[in-house]
């Protein structure tokens, strides 16, 4: 497995952390090399690419009238471009049984308040994914979107904290969700893995 991410310290914890088959790559996704270069990786380490996951961190948070210009053009370079790039890359790689993911944001189906660039941005990475398994599937090649819900991370933290009562916040979301509580991220490491698996036939 390659895994990556922009912090060369926090790529290699990861790595470390996952054990002796994981090797991390530092890039930056806008960057349009990177996609080449984590294929090549794979390629060099095991031989061959089985899939990818596309997983991008969110664009900062803010309201329509506080989301400048650059910032829209920063998160459309990481967020969709660059996973534009890194499916088109690994579309040209893979065989059957292959297998493109991309994790995208319940924002897909509903906006999110406070957060007008990614949910302005997200749904067009869902039609950019159906529009490729409509292309890929005769070759055999699945193309999955996950859409995560609330998951407890430092990010779903700090969204929770731009309302004026955080506890409250995130009790409300909670009663919204069938188990009445946040995902953890190993909860949905778990289905991510699932939903990659060579073998998984849908």
């Amino acid at each position: 497995m390659v895994v990556t991410g922009r912090e060369e310290k926090s790529v290699a914890e990861a790595a470390a952390a996952l054990g002796p088959d994981v090797v991390g790559v530092a890039v930056d996704n806008a960057d349009p090399g990177a996609a080449a270069r984590l294929i090549a990786t794979a390629r060099e380490r095991f031989g061959r690419l089985d899939g990818i996951l596309v997983s991008v961190g969110g664009p900062p948070p803010g309201f329509v009238a506080d989301t400048t210009d650059e910032q829209w053009q920063a998160a459309f370079e990481s967020v969709f471009l660059g996973a534009v790039r890194m499916a088109r890359a690994a579309a040209a790689e893979l065989g059957e049984g292959g297998v493109i993911g991309f994790v995208l944001s319940g924002s897909v189906h509903e906006p999110i308040p406070g957060l007008t660039i990614s949910s302005g941005l997200r749904p067009g990475l869902a039609g950019f994914a159906k529009s490729l398994a409509d292309e890929l599937g005769p070759r055999g090649i699945r193309v999955v979107g996950l859409l995560p819900g609330r998951i407890d991370t430092d990010r779903v933290r700090e969204l929770d904290a731009l309302s004026a009562d955080p506890e409250a916040t995130r009790r409300a979301a909670e009663s919204r969700i069938p188990l009445r509580r946040y995902g953890t991220p190993g909860n949905s490491g778990g289905r991510r893995r699932f939903c990659c698996r060579r073998r998984l036939l849908i």
